[in-house]
């Protein structure tokens, strides 16, 4: 079946294959382009078929459309809905049809509309973000438990997001985004913002040697409040973009430090750390408590590199006040767990 590379392509006609049903119209609801093109599509049917739909597809803009392809974001979450949208044991939203080709680039997600579903979509400030991220160590436990011991040879992670220890080259411009943050903010921010900068632009290889130890799993790779929803009391999952290989605490640490407010993740991280524990222990999986704390300080750093990468794009990737934001909390994220010293002793082991 073809893939549709514009909006345009969204007819009644093709919608009818891919559902194996006649639709008799589609129409337009909402349609904007960023990373990836998106819409919100009515359809009208006499058959059995959703009311809405939420498609992405290629961005509209022909140079976003060859950046895209370069990183392959938009067919590394295709292949995830494809592969196991149905197995995921998480809230995300329901694939109807998700369909991709490699060799150029293109791809087609139908995925479930949740915003007819009545589902919310999460910020930082809600008044429940405690409930919030109870749920969501809850639902993480239970992806990393069910994906750790499973084959995920056809997982891959896209080029441009790729943390293999031994890769200079994707380290090498992992290090100018943060140099260029350098540049850019410093001045504004903390000592430990300059600290950890320079820690990482000096030794990116070694640091990310420490990502990739431990048990890994299946992660959902960005958990950010921006790519999460709230259906009832459970918290769910979209914008599996950039989901690979690494320990699952890396999930968990990238969410309390980027999006919860700074005193909130102060006073809850340790308990939220221990329900995930408590979680995995359910499933019959084992992560002792130092270990998981000394994970979720390195994984601190992860999260850290990227509100900083995102905000030295200025608004091209995300507005520019969120990523400031989650800079400044990733930032306080590091002092306040002594990130820079653990860094420091585990890098005086490694050669450079």
């Amino acid at each position: 079946m073809n893939i549709p590379v514009s909006v345009d392509d969204l007819t009644a006609d093709w919608f009818s294959k891919i559902f194996g049903a006649p639709v008799d119209a589609a129409r337009v609801l909402d349609a904007h382009s960023g990373t990836t093109g998106r819409a919100r599509i009515a359809l009208t049917s006499r058959s059995q078929v959703p009311d809405t739909v939420f498609v992405k597809l290629q961005p509209f803009a022909p140079e976003q459309r060859t950046f895209l392809r370069q990183i392959g974001l938009g067919v590394a979450e295709t292949r995830i809905f494809a592969h196991i949208g149905d197995e995921l044991p998480v809230r995300a939203p329901r694939v109807w049809h998700a369909d991709y080709d490699e060799s150029d680039g293109s791809f087609i997600m139908v995925l479930e509309d949740l915003e007819a579903a009545g589902c919310r979509f999460v910020t930082p400030v809600d008044d429940d973000i405690v409930d919030v991220a109870t749920s969501l160590v809850d639902e993480l436990a239970a992806l990393h438990a069910h994906f750790r011991s499973q084959d995920l040879g056809w997982l891959r992670t896209p080029s441009g997001m790729r943390s293999r220890p031994e890769d200079a080259e994707i380290a090498s411009k992992r290090a100018r985004f943060i140099v260029s943050a350098l540049e850019q903010f410093a001045d504004e921010m903390p000592p430990a913002f300059q600290r950890i900068g320079e820690l990482y632009a000096t030794r990116p290889l070694d640091i990310v040697a420490l990502f990739n130890e431990g048990d890994r799993t299946l992660v959902h790779g960005d958990t950010h409040s921006g790519n999460l929803f709230v259906d009832g009391a459970r918290t769910g999952f979209f914008d599996w973009a950039v989901a690979g290989r690494a320990p699952g605490v890396r999930d968990v640490a990238y969410f309390l430090c980027n999006s919860m407010p700074i005193p909130t993740r102060r006073a809850e991280e340790r308990a939220l750390l221990d329900r995930y524990r408590a979680g995995l222990a359910r499933y019959g999986v084992a992560l002792d408590e130092g270990t998981a704390h000394e994970q979720y300080r390195l994984f601190s750093v992860y999260s850290w590199i990227a509100a900083a990468s995102t905000a030295a794009m200025g608004s091209q990737w995300q507005p520019i006040e969120v990523s400031r934001a989650a800079m400044i909390s990733t930032t306080q994220a590091i002092e306040d767990l002594d990130v820079i010293g653990l860094l420091e002793n585990r890098l005086a082991d490694r050669v450079s």
